[in-house]
């Protein structure tokens, strides 16, 4: 069974290019370092989930997103309905910086962001000092952990540890939205 950590030393874990489990506002998510592709393939592979699909960045600030985005690409008015719901559940799909890899946005010229309020994420990424991937903790097409006694055994098997916590008691994943169009990709 995997390691229950500490922030500080989840952020240790990432650091070393580590996978971990952690509590998000819905479910249980699969977080490692963006920045490292190599982590980020090992997280792909446990989860069973093609690159091309993309995955969400999840922050403590805006600041922890920046190097991510490209928000000089994004209309005034749009921008300003990201900021006012963060922190907070809403991913949005913003345009990607130009060095943002194809290992983070798939097949995809935007990158899916999120600043959240949620203690768990807020403590770890602010540990980390970075944004960190999110992606819910299952194999592809599986239903994702709510709690963690409900995360797959198999899975935390092939992770190097679980940060401390509970999920924010919303009842599905967050929400995903388009920031150029509007368009709801995920309610």
């Amino acid at each position: 069974m995997s390691a229950h950590l500490s922030p500080r030393a989840a952020a240790a874990v990432l650091r070393d290019g580590g996978v971990i489990a952690y509590p998000a506002e819905g479910v249980w998510g699969l977080g490692c370092d963006p920045a490292s592709r190599q982590a980020v393939l090992r997280l792909l592979r446990i989860k069973q989930r093609p690159v091309e699909k993309g995955l969400i960045l999840i922050a403590a600030s805006l600041g922890q997103l920046r190097p991510w985005i490209d928000a000089d690409a994004l209309p005034r008015d749009n921008w300003k309905a990201v900021i006012e719901s963060w922190p907070g559940p809403n991913t949005w799909v913003l345009p990607a910086a130009a060095g943002a890899p194809a290992w983070i946005t798939g097949a995809h010229s935007g990158i899916a962001v999120r600043v959240s309020a949620h203690p768990d994420v807020v403590a770890v990424c602010s540990a980390f000092g970075g944004a960190l991937v999110s992606t819910s903790a299952n194999s592809s097409g599986a239903e994702p952990a709510r709690e963690r006694d409900r995360l797959d055994p198999a899975l935390l098997a092939l992770i190097d540890g679980v940060l401390q916590g509970e999920t924010g008691g919303l009842f599905q994943p967050t929400s995903i939205r388009d920031a150029l169009s509007g368009q709801v990709l995920r309610s």
